[in-house]
């Protein structure tokens, strides 16, 4: 007979993962339990995903997922309970949404969350290529400047001000 703490937990409803999140191994799973629900975790499980989830995961309500995570009609038709899929990528590509749509799951993404660190690593790369920054400190690490010479510049950046005259 299992404890009352044991019972307890086992009581909880359950959040279905089914691929390790990369959150757990940077942060340590321990930032992401909860005494509301525990995960059940697919990926630890030597059984195929299908007959784990046809012997475990019937009573599912939530998943949460990353861009990795594809979900489509044979995983939701293992899910008779799911109402709701979070995902912590901003993308919706790897969701069937019509399918969702039609078992009214509702669907919560990280939105546009990134929008602004990706805008800056899109600047960051682009300066990176037009300047040759990266290219050429491989150059220089790997010796051909004192046998090859001096390495090609690359292109300047130009960025354009604009005044803007406002007469009232």
């Amino acid at each position: 007979m299992a404890s009352p703490a044991t019972a307890a937990v086992e009581n909880l409803p359950q959040v279905l993962l089914l691929l390790h999140p990369a959150a757990f191994t940077i942060f340590g799973e321990e930032h992401f339990t909860s005494p509301k629900f525990r995960f059940l975790k697919a990926y630890e499980s030597s059984l195929p995903l299908d007959e784990f989830l046809a012997a475990n995961a019937r009573s599912v309500r939530a998943l949460l997922v990353s861009a990795a995570t594809v979900v489509g009609a044979g995983i939701l038709d293992l899910l008779p309970e799911l109402r709701v899929i979070v995902t912590t990528s901003a993308g919706l590509d790897q969701l069937d949404l019509a399918e969702c749509r039609r078992r009214g799951i509702r669907i919560a993404s990280a939105g546009d969350i990134y929008s602004a660190d990706v805008a800056d690593c899109a600047v960051g790369l682009l300066i990176d290529v037009l300047r040759k920054i990266s290219a050429s400190n491989r150059y220089v690490k790997n010796g051909f400047w004192a046998t090859k010479g001096d390495y090609p510049l690359g292109s300047k950046v130009n960025c354009f001000s604009f005044s803007i005259w406002v007469f009232s």
